[in-house]
């Protein structure tokens, strides 16, 4: 089977496994060939859970859902297809739309991205660690929406979007994270309320504050910069969380479900 069919069927299987039928993040997916956004072969993959597969040079061996090792040492991978396939289904981009992707890697999941904002919107990417930033902005110089950022995606003032969607786990969001959103912009992260793993949490701007809902558990390397412990106890299990709110809009009250220096998270419903 010729590449461009693998690519196809990879695309419709994965989003197929997340139960979510979206036919544009199908058609990016499709689209994209991640061999070109990863660092060079051979490439070590490996399945969800840690469990290392093989060494390999041939890139059809990457249309399944596997991850594939970026910098062993400092534990960045290209991660689980599937999970990022249902997190961009999730957020939708939509054509001429802005995004901010933080985390990026070597560009894999920016160029799908690129392709769903297409060239009428624009996309703003982050990428602390050097060498993969260079990597990724030289994988990415074919869409002209997108720019790299060689920086922290993290404490510092970031473009209005209507995406942002963040590639590490963080116990709290940076409230600029927050306030970059547009009107009914999205925005998706791992969020490691407590020890442990992290959960998926998907947080929408509404006219009346941002709506929040945990989702699935997932593994992530931790968000540098993003790593605060809480500034206080909160009494409320952080999976009844449906809310987050910047504090210097809403202080903190009964219903915190975790409660940081900027941000707390709440039971209460937007």
């Amino acid at each position: 089977m010729d590449l461009d069919r693998r690519r196809a069927r990879y695309a419709a299987d994965i989003l197929g496994s997340t139960g979510v039928e979206n036919p544009r993040v199908e058609a990016a997916f499709a689209a994209v060939p991640r061999e070109e956004f990863l660092t060079p072969p051979p490439w070590r993959i490996f399945l969800p859970g840690g469990v290392i597969e093989k060494n390999t040079s041939d890139p059809s061996e990457l249309y399944a859902d596997v991850l594939v090792v970026l910098d062993r040492a400092k534990g960045i991978n290209n991660g689980q297809p599937s999970l990022h396939a249902a997190w961009i289904a999730a957020v939708d981009p939509q054509p001429g739309e802005s995004a901010v992707h933080i985390g990026i890697g070597t560009g894999y999941y920016t160029a799908i991205l690129a392709t769903l904002v297409g060239e009428g919107g624009r996309v703003a990417a982050y990428e602390i660690e050097a060498r993969l930033a260079a990597l990724a902005e030289k994988h990415l110089a074919r869409f002209p929406q997108v720019t790299v950022h060689a920086a922290s995606g993290v404490g510092q003032a970031l473009p209005e979007a209507d995406v942002i969607y963040v590639n590490a786990a963080a116990t709290a969001p940076d409230a600029r994270w927050l306030t970059a959103l547009k009107p009914l912009g999205r925005l998706v992260f791992p969020w490691q309320a407590g020890r442990g793993g992290a959960v998926t949490l998907v947080v929408r701007r509404a006219a009346a504050g941002f709506a929040a809902d945990p989702t699935i558990a997932v593994g992530f390397i931790g968000c540098v910069g993003a790593q605060e412990p809480p500034a206080a106890s909160a009494g409320r299990d952080p999976r009844e969380t449906r809310s987050v709110w910047l504090r210097a809009d809403r202080p903190p009250d009964a219903t915190a479900t975790a409660v940081y220096d900027d941000v707390w998270f709440s039971s209460d419903p937007v």
